[in-house]
Order: structure tokens, then sequence, then C-alpha cells
């Protein structure tokens, strides 16, 4: 299997985890909830969907009913559910906090199921992928470093564009990893006690 189509079937496997769903459905989903997506059109999505069947991982289940007629010639569509092998994929694919994990293409497919993930899980990747940005932006700034007396001053801005959105990213993983690790969720702001706790001399017992 090519790591794109893993990447598919981590999305497909997470999606049908929520309920079942139809491929018009799923690739539906896969473009708006997963942006990542937009590229993969009805050719990546229904040979994938037909492989999971073949491994006992989906099921296809009675064709939903739909207002067929002689005038739109609408057919039925077939519905996907997960198996129980199905589950134990997905919890397997979930777990995996590797190097793989931290990749441009898998961590966000990581993220967008990261309410469903274990935290010590969700830690390790984020802290890998930070990592990982951390070793390009050192290769990025000597980049343009380098190459600053070379090359024209449209090239060197889009090499700085790139060096300033690796940088955010860093900033913002650095922001998820101090949620997870005060355990709370992304953009949660820190309750009065959590704040109290965090300040020498005070106290949140009733006086």
């Amino acid at each position: 299997m090519s790591r794109k189509t893993g990447v598919l079937e981590l999305a497909v496997l997470g999606l049908l985890h929520e309920s079942p769903m139809h491929g018009y459905e799923l690739r539906k989903r896969l473009n708006t909830v997963l942006g990542s997506f937009r590229a993969f059109s009805y050719g990546s999505l229904y040979p994938c969907l037909k492989d999971m069947v073949a491994a006992g991982l989906i099921v296809e289940e009675a064709p939903e009913l739909v207002a067929a007629s002689a005038h739109t010639g609408r057919r039925s569509k077939i519905v996907y559910k997960l198996t129980a092998e199905g589950k134990e994929r997905f919890g397997e694919l979930l777990s995996d906090a590797g190097p793989a994990a931290w990749d441009d293409e898998n961590f966000g497919v990581h993220l967008a199921f990261f309410g469903q993930t274990d935290a010590d899980v969700r830690l390790r990747i984020l802290e890998g992928r930070r990592s990982r940005l951390e070793e390009r932006v050192d290769t990025l700034r000597q980049s343009v470093a380098r190459t600053r007396e070379r090359v024209d001053s449209y090239t060197l801005e889009l090499q700085r564009h790139g060096l300033e959105s690796v940088e955010r990213e860093v900033r913002w993983l650095g922001e998820l990893i101090g949620a997870e690790r005060a355990g709370l969720r992304p953009g949660t702001p820190p309750s009065t006690s959590t704040v109290d706790r965090a300040l020498p001399g005070t106290t949140t017992e009733k006086e």
C-alpha cells in the first residue's frame, strides 16, 4: 500500500468510525473536514474502499434507497460501514506515534482525529512534529543566509515567506503542546483554579 493510500485509509476509517456513509458523502467529508484531501478524487477513493472491503475492514450495506425515477436516472447508493476488524485497525493507526505520523502528509490526518487519540500519543506526535520543523527552520535559515547575495529580491522574499510559515507552525505546535501538558483542550483558557495553583502565594480555599 502506498503512503497516500495509507493516509486515505486512516481518514476513511476515522470518518466511518463516526457513522456509516456512502461514497459520495465520504468524499465530501474528506474535502471539507480534511482539507489536505482536496486533491483526492473518486479515482483514488473507490479503489481504496474496494481494498478495505476485501481486507474485511469495512462492509457494503444494503444500498441506501433514493428517489430514483425514469426522469432523474438516480441510482441507489452503497453505504459503507466499519467492521470490528476496521475498528481495531483504526485504533492501531491512531496509536502510531512514530516518525511517519510527523510527515507533512500524515500529520494533519492524525490531528483531525486527536479527539479519539490517547493523550500520551497526541503529545508524542506533537513533539515529534515540532522537532522535525525546528530542524527545517534551521535548514531554511542557513539557505536564506547562503543565497542572500546570489538571488533577486523576489526569490529572497519567497524564501523568507517559507521560513516564516514554518516558524509560525512551530509556535502553534508549542501552544498545542503546552495545552496538552496542562490537560487543556486547544483554545481553552486556563480556569481560575489552574491559574491560582500556578501562582505562588495564592490559594483556592474559601476563607
